[in-house]
């Protein structure tokens, strides 16, 4: 596999990549879901409600807990989750102002 060159990019080229990164499955997006949806930390309860292995489960909460986006704490003999709200604001100014720099139609294509 090459390499990407990432030092040819900006910081929030980087940043933005490696949330997006982050998000780009499936899972992930439904564990984010899941999580936004409760409005608070979930413990353990993503087995039954997204039909994964827990082993498969936790690599994608690894991955998001890894790029920042959620943040654990353990409880007990259990990992509980929730939004990092600091990065989650990032994220949202650093997407929003991405996809506002579309200027709209044009008659090039």
């Amino acid at each position: 596999m090459g390499l990407t060159k990432t030092e040819i990019f900006t910081d929030k080229q980087n940043q933005l990549a490696t949330f997006l990164k982050a998000m780009a499955h499936p899972a992930r997006i439904a564990i984010l879901q899941r999580i936004l949806i409760s409005n608070t930390c979930i413990c353990g309860d993503l087995v039954g409600e997204l039909g994964l292995a827990q082993a498969t489960i936790s690599q994608h909460l690894k991955e998001l807990k890894n790029a920042g986006i959620i943040q654990g704490t353990i409880e007990g003999v259990s990992v509980c989750y929730c939004i990092n709200p600091k990065t989650w604001k990032l994220l949202e100014t650093q997407l929003g102002a991405f996809l506002a720099e579309y200027k709209g139609e044009t008659a090039c294509c």
